[in-house]
């Protein structure tokens, strides 16, 4: 793997965040509208999507009173809208329950900033003996030819909801794809995981938050984060993300043996992947759980990678820290900004999508919709 780029975000910029004097502007990950398999063209070279975010209307946090939502991945459909596929979970079971009672529910706007409404559950619980049987998490869809592929975690365990996080259902994680003529579905789901843990490996204990684009010669290239089995259980760890590739994207996959997005000494340096294709490389924005990357602490940095195999941090790498500036000008400091998605429209970027929530326990959680200016 390359080294990691040792680009310093000047002080003065993470102090205005900080202080909260800048607007939230968050970067450019991608999901094909209307285009082939996650490729797009760049304008430029040297994304700032610092620089893109603009304040952020109303009606662009969806939300729902009975569910904490979290992910969020939108595609535009041939009806002309926009389908939002993201994670819930009953509220009043609190946030911990992401991992046994998560299911990935499908909302419709006219617009990329809302209003949405619910419309259906895409990827319900099926009985426990499935890999997926009892919970569907972290959706990213993409276009690719004819069909739509929304690749997903699933996992499956005795659906306890206690104090800590279930382990069980933790380590049961891995990586799936379901497959639809129309983001409307239906859904063909598989009955096996597309990428499983392999014994030895990076993904030994357990793999989740798949995120993919094309290739330039032809076929898929994933990003996903992988838990190993060095570390103490439950949680394993270290904690490192895979390159996986295939010809189809269906599978099957075969594993590249550098991890990327670590850093040196640390044991969970990243998480949320989201990569996608551009004009001459691959770009991915990906947490930063505590700034080892922006040296802006919890945030959210841009990579690049010529192949999507070695990565650099991008020339401008820090896309955000957890702040938002609203449309009528308020501007909110929030606990968690998180799995960034973005939405592009005729190969521009409109928006960036978002899990979100203001408070410590997470609680009422949801989906932030972020426009984009163009670069």
């Amino acid at each position: 793997m390359s080294p990691v780029n040792t680009h310093r975000i000047p002080p003065r910029r993470c102090t205005l965040l900080a202080a909260g004097v800048l607007l939230l502007r968050l970067g450019e990950c991608a999901l094909g509208t209307g285009l082939a398999w996650g490729a797009h063209s760049d304008p430029t070279h040297e994304w700032d999507f610092h620089a893109m975010l603009q304040p952020v209307p109303a009606t662009a946090k969806f939300s729902d009173p009975d569910f904490n939502i979290w992910c969020g991945s939108a595609i535009k459909g041939d009806d002309g809208k926009f389908h939002l596929f993201y994670s819930r979970w009953p509220r009043k079971l609190g946030h911990l329950a992401w991992v046994t009672h998560s299911e990935i529910a499908h909302a419709v706007s006219d617009s990329p900033f809302g209003p949405w409404k619910h419309r259906d559950i895409a990827l319900p619980a099926r009985v426990a003996n499935f890999w997926d049987g009892s919970c569907t998490h972290n959706p990213t869809v993409i276009r690719f030819g004819g069909k739509f592929y929304l690749y997903y975690t699933g996992n499956y365990g005795d659906g306890v909801v206690g104090k800590s996080l279930n382990w069980t259902h933790r380590n049961h994680q891995r990586i799936g794809v379901a497959v639809a003529d129309s983001p409307n579905g239906p859904w063909t789901r598989f009955d096996k995981p597309l990428v499983d843990t392999t014994p030895g490996f990076h993904d030994a204990l357990c793999c989740n938050n798949p995120s993919v684009a094309a290739r330039p010669d032809g076929g898929v290239l994933m990003v996903y984060k992988a838990v190993g089995d060095k570390g103490k259980l439950p949680f394993g760890g270290p904690v490192v993300h895979c390159v996986a590739t295939s010809d189809s994207p269906t599978g099957p996959f075969k594993k590249h043996p550098n991890p990327i997005f670590v850093k040196e000494g640390v044991h969970f340096a990243a998480e949320d992947p989201f990569i996608w294709r551009g004009a001459d490389r691959y770009w991915a924005v990906v947490k930063d759980n505590a700034g080892h990357f922006t040296q802006c602490g919890y945030s959210l940095a841009l990579w690049e990678s010529p192949d999507g195999l070695d990565w650099k941090l991008a020339k401008h790498p820090l896309v955000t820290t957890p702040e938002v500036t609203w449309a009528d000008g308020r501007r909110q400091k929030l606990t968690a900004l998180e799995r960034p998605q973005i939405l592009f429209d005729n190969n521009t970027p409109i928006a960036l999508f978002c899990a979100a929530a203001e408070t410590k326990d997470r609680d009422g959680s949801f989906n932030i919709q972020i426009p984009l200016s163009k670069p």
